[in-house]
């Protein structure tokens, strides 16, 4: 179900130096009833991201003054963006820019020419897949971590750990099933869903970050398979 223009709709901030994509973008997300604002170029977008407060970012790689990846990092940086959807809008495919994006900190990567019906099925996923997460009240304590499912919170001997969005969800889904091994590709599944096409390589970059993050010994590697959380 797509969003209604009201006070609950969901914000979007395109940022492209293409005025023909901004305008065709802005056109279609009114439409499904987004509330919409749009920057030339990642120096720009990060002057107006904080104003707008927006839910989810569209974000082009290649722009004048500041491109993407630091534009994303930047933004990641900042406690109010480490749990914003952003999605990365690029006519660069390379395997490189993928991994590149998400190292950044992006939860998608869609490659243009964009399609705008399906870029609306997609952005309607990621709300529907918010509602779903909402109504999830859930905790989960295990080996000195405590995974707060609703409040999107990880606390490790009560100091707080932020994840983005993507790093949580794929912490929270291992450690509900301690020592069960799971592939990468029933990770992408379970954590990105069928609506989202990325690389299972994608999966590897967000274990390597989670462990940056809370440890190496929570998530364990089984080769050749997959990984799985470690309760020991």
């Amino acid at each position: 179900m797509h969003p209604t223009p009201s006070s609950n709709a969901y914000k979007i901030l395109v940022v492209d130096d293409d005025p023909d994509i901004v305008e065709l973008l802005e056109y279609n997300l009114r439409k499904e009833g987004y509330i919409v604002a749009s920057a030339p170029d990642g120096r720009k977008a990060l002057e107006v991201a904080p104003q707008f407060g927006p839910d989810i970012i569209l974000l082009d790689v290649m722009m004048p003054h500041l491109d993407g990846i630091d534009t994303c990092r930047q933004l990641r940086a900042m406690a109010r963006f480490k749990e914003t959807y952003i999605i990365f809008l690029t006519a660069r495919a390379e395997e490189f820019s993928e991994v590149a994006a998400f190292d950044a900190g992006a939860d998608d990567f869609i490659a243009k020419p964009i399609k705008p019906r399906a870029l609306m099925s997609r952005l309607a996923a990621y709300v529907r897949r918010d509602h779903e997460t909402s109504a999830v009240s859930e905790t989960i304590e295990i080996n000195g971590l405590t995974i707060d499912r609703t409040g999107f919170a990880v606390f490790q001997e009560g100091r707080k750990i932020s994840l983005p969005k993507k790093e949580f969800e794929l912490l929270a889904f291992l450690a509900a099933s301690p020592h069960k091994v799971f592939g990468r590709e029933e990770l992408l599944q379970n954590i990105w869903g069928n609506d989202v096409f990325v690389l299972a390589r994608t999966v590897d970059v967000h274990v390597r970050k989670v462990r940056e993050k809370v440890g190496d010994h929570h998530i364990q590697t089984i080769k050749g398979v997959g990984y799985k959380f470690n309760a020991d």
